[in-house]
């Protein structure tokens, strides 16, 4: 808790572990999302790819990469996690994701009602009318929909997240998640999430070059 205090965030909201595995909404959602990885896993999809709409955010799924990576990468297994900065990444990767090796499943991430500013309407050409008056995070959110749509017709698994709001409660909330659901994969993968011991190894080498 000491990054948020930090932080200035009010740490008895951000750790709501207790009454989080008290909601059965949350505790059916784990479940589920652990049951759909899984399946994904055991037909060969073993890249994580998370897209990214919340540029905000990006930091918390670089913790949520390693998360992943160094607790279920052992005895030959493991998830990969990729983060894909969308929409940027439309114009890069999602071709290759859309059409590519069907290697792949996919965490759509986002928050809604962000208070973004308008474009400038005099900047606009007349074939892009269609966005007068919007913000880029109407944008934002309708391409990230689009995307979903496309997915669907194309029988691409996925997962959606959105949040509602950006506070302690939801960041914890979704700390808990992420936790909980790396725990369980571990279970169901027949790993220990809680160790690292290649790493350990790489820390013994180091060591003993550097003595």
């Amino acid at each position: 808790m000491l990054p948020a205090q930090l932080l200035g965030l009010n740490e008895a909201k951000f750790k709501r572990f207790n009454n989080l595995i008290q909601n059965k909404s949350f505790l059916n959602s784990l479940i589920n999302n652990v049951s759909f990885i899984s399946k994904c896993v055991s037909q060969g999809k073993k890249n994580s790819v998370i897209l990214n709409y919340d540029e905000s955010s990006e930091n918390l799924f670089r913790w949520y990469q390693q998360l992943t990576a160094e607790s279920l990468g052992k005895k030959n297994k493991g998830i990969f996690p990729i983060i894909s900065s969308m929409p940027k990444d439309n114009h890069s990767l999602l071709q290759l994701y859309l059409d590519g090796p069907k290697n792949n499943f996919f965490t759509f991430f986002g928050f809604s009602n962000e208070k973004t500013n308008n474009l400038d309407n005099s900047n606009l050409f007349r074939n892009f009318s269609n966005l007068k008056n919007k913000s880029l995070g109407q944008i934002a959110q309708a391409q990230r929909q689009a995307t979903q749509i496309v997915f669907k017709k194309k029988k691409i698994p996925f997962r959606s997240i959105e949040f509602l709001k950006r506070n302690e409660e939801t960041i914890g909330e979704l700390f808990s998640f992420f936790v909980l659901e790396t725990i369980l994969l571990g279970r169901v993968m027949k790993v220990n999430p809680f160790d690292q011991p290649s790493v350990e190894l790489i820390k013994t080498e180091t060591s003993k070059i550097l003595n």
